[in-house]
């Protein structure tokens, strides 16, 4: 075969909400293929810069798709940005791997499910704040084919507020939106709880009782996720077990190394690993089995832009030991305009793996152009 040679590289921001805003690199060969790949870091956007400035030239100087696991293997991110950099040329190369092969991913990782379960992250849709604004969007995931739901309903609580001792009172208001969710979608379907680290341990001993009346099915990221916090956080596991509650986090974790000590200590039932942080499609790999032996659960994090939700779609269809797959839930029409609307509907809370070679998705370049946030960088491989 005559493998590529990668000729230029750039990177990319695509203003979503007042809020979000997605980063993609892609990675163009010699004969005009692209291979794409997310890095989302939102509110981080000058450091993902950055971090590409030091990574991309290196990916172009090093990198082939004829061995797409190389630069990841070789370039281990010491921090979230230069993770998330490593991650998205990793998808990108892995995608043009595939491709050129003519097949998914998922095909080239060897395919075990073509239909993966997923849940609707209802939180970034949710601008009316109030229980009913919670209730409407659950019910609008219900009419979209979900059947189970996470929402991070817990605006008023922070590390100060519990510091303080007002951490219970001040969760009553999400408590509210939680009971108005679970009202909506019924007492059988799961419900999760993102708590975004922002509780403190006796805070969160109040919470778990609160969780089990409601019936909810995992409690995710209750406290800061320091070394720190290891003993504090099995505690809690315990007392969620003894409710029939599961303990979720680790969603920012790079590589499998920083998540051992959480899970060896038995800190959670589901780790998080995401695509745009973890390190690459080995390292998701490595984790899930790693988690696997250990009797720990994957459930990737995947909230933000639909190159990442295609990558995550396609590493979760080879994962071997896998639960369910986040979804971000229509927080903006671009998520399916800005790659052509390829994502089939959700079906009994399933996704099909979007049709086509490679991540089965590609960037619209007149969509991207439309919503620019800043500048886009480039970079040419020397000699080209």
């Amino acid at each position: 075969m005559n493998y590529l040679t990668l000729s230029s590289a750039s990177l990319h921001f695509v203003r979503v909400t007042r809020k979000t805003c997605w980063t993609f690199v892609r990675l163009r060969t010699g004969d005009g293929r692209i291979g794409e790949g997310e890095a989302t870091l939102t509110g981080r956007e000058g450091a993902l810069v950055a971090a590409a400035e030091d990574l991309v030239p290196l990916a172009l100087s090093q990198a082939a798709p004829h061995h797409p696991g190389a630069f990841a293997e070789c370039h281990t991110p010491d921090t979230i940005q230069d993770a998330a950099i490593v991650s998205a040329v990793d998808q990108a190369l892995w995608s043009l791997y595939a491709e050129v092969r003519g097949r998914s991913l998922a095909q080239a990782l060897g395919e075990r499910r073509d239909r993966i379960p997923v849940y609707a992250n209802i939180n970034r849709r949710t601008d009316d704040r109030s229980p009913e604004g919670f209730a409407a969007s659950a019910r609008a995931a219900i009419e979209a084919g979900h059947v189970a739901f996470k929402v991070a309903p817990f605006d008023e609580v922070g590390p100060e507020v519990c510091l303080r001792g007002g951490g219970v009172q001040a969760m009553e208001p999400g408590l509210a939106r939680v009971t108005a969710v679970r009202e909506a979608v019924g007492p059988q379907a799961r419900l999760m709880l993102d708590c975004h680290w922002r509780f403190d341990e006796a805070t969160a001993r109040t919470l778990i009782e609160a969780a089990a009346r409601l019936g909810v099915h995992w409690i995710e990221t209750p406290l800061p996720e320091s070394a720190s916090n290891i003993a504090a956080l099995v505690r809690l596991r315990r007392r969620c077990n003894a409710l029939g509650i599961r303990q979720a986090g680790l969603e920012t974790s790079v590589g499998w190394e920083t998540m051992r000590p959480f899970c060896e200590a038995g800190a959670y039932d589901v780790v998080m690993p995401d695509m745009k942080y973890i390190g690459g499609v080995r390292e998701m790999q490595r984790t899930t089995a790693e988690c696997e032996a250990l009797g720990v659960q994957v459930s990737p994090h995947n909230p933000s832009g639909p190159i990442c939700h295609a990558a995550s779609l396609q590493v979760a269809a080879s994962l071997e030991a896998f639960d369910m797959l986040e979804l971000q839930f229509d927080e903006s029409a671009m998520f399916d305009s800005l790659v052509g609307a390829p994502f089939a509907r959700v079906s009994d809370g399933h996704a099909e793996l979007p049709p086509g070679p490679g991540l089965g998705v590609k960037l619209v370049d007149a969509v991207l152009e439309c919503n620019v946030d800043r500048p886009s960088r480039e970079w040419r491989r020397l000699g080209t």
